[in-house]
């Protein structure tokens, strides 16, 4: 089973309390950053910090939850090494996992419902990263965290 770095903004708290029964029961090891309410609070600092979990090791990969998800990725991606993908259905999921080896989903608590949010979560743990020529552009994906 894999450990799961997990957090949200308060948009994204009804779903991020949700998964993390669900991934629990599943066996997995749930590691839950915040925000554990649904009182207004800044997301990029939860979401860096699902990041940098990632990127240490101390998770095998992470989830970030917001309204849409779509800032929720981008203060993930500001870690270096992290490869946040916002999957609002399931072939964004597979694509993310198979084709840019991502690291960490990013979903939008406004935008998926809880059955669609178990699918893509699924989906995106049990997709394995298909290397070949997409290793190659994941390389060049990380090659641009050294240009500044």
């Amino acid at each position: 089973m894999a450990r799961i770095a997990i957090g949200s903004d308060h948009a994204g708290y009804d779903l991020k309390a949700h998964l993390v029964t669900f991934l629990t029961v599943l066996g997995h090891e749930v590691d839950d950053r915040g925000t554990h309410s649904t009182e207004s609070i800044d997301y990029p600092e939860i979401c860096a910090d699902v990041g940098r979990t990632v990127v240490a090791g101390d998770a095998d990969w992470g989830i970030v939850l917001g309204g849409s998800g779509q800032g929720e990725q981008l203060a993930a991606n500001k870690v270096r090494g992290v490869r946040a993908a916002l999957c609002n259905c399931l072939y964004t999921a597979r694509m993310a996992r198979e084709h840019n080896d991502a690291n960490v989903l990013s979903m939008g608590g406004r935008v998926v419902g809880i059955g669609l949010a178990e699918e893509i979560v699924t989906t995106f743990a049990t997709t394995d990263f298909e290397g070949g020529r997409h290793q190659r552009r994941v390389d060049q994906i990380t090659a641009l965290e050294s240009i500044f």
